[in-house]
């Protein structure tokens, strides 16, 4: 996603490099597994919509 946006000039390369580092970042912490599992149910919900 952050490639798309990239690549049509939503963002530049400073923020999308800010953002990268960011999401490597969070994954490392113990917040990582809350989020995965939030994110998941959030796609299985999209599809009952």
């Amino acid at each position: 996603m952050l490639f798309v946006l990239l690549k049509d000039g939503y963002v530049g390369v400073g923020s999308a490099l800010t953002c990268a580092l960011f999401g490597f970042t969070l994954a490392a912490t113990g917040l990582a597994p809350t989020i995965n599992s939030g994110l998941t149910s959030l796609a299985g919900l999209i599809p009952s919509l």
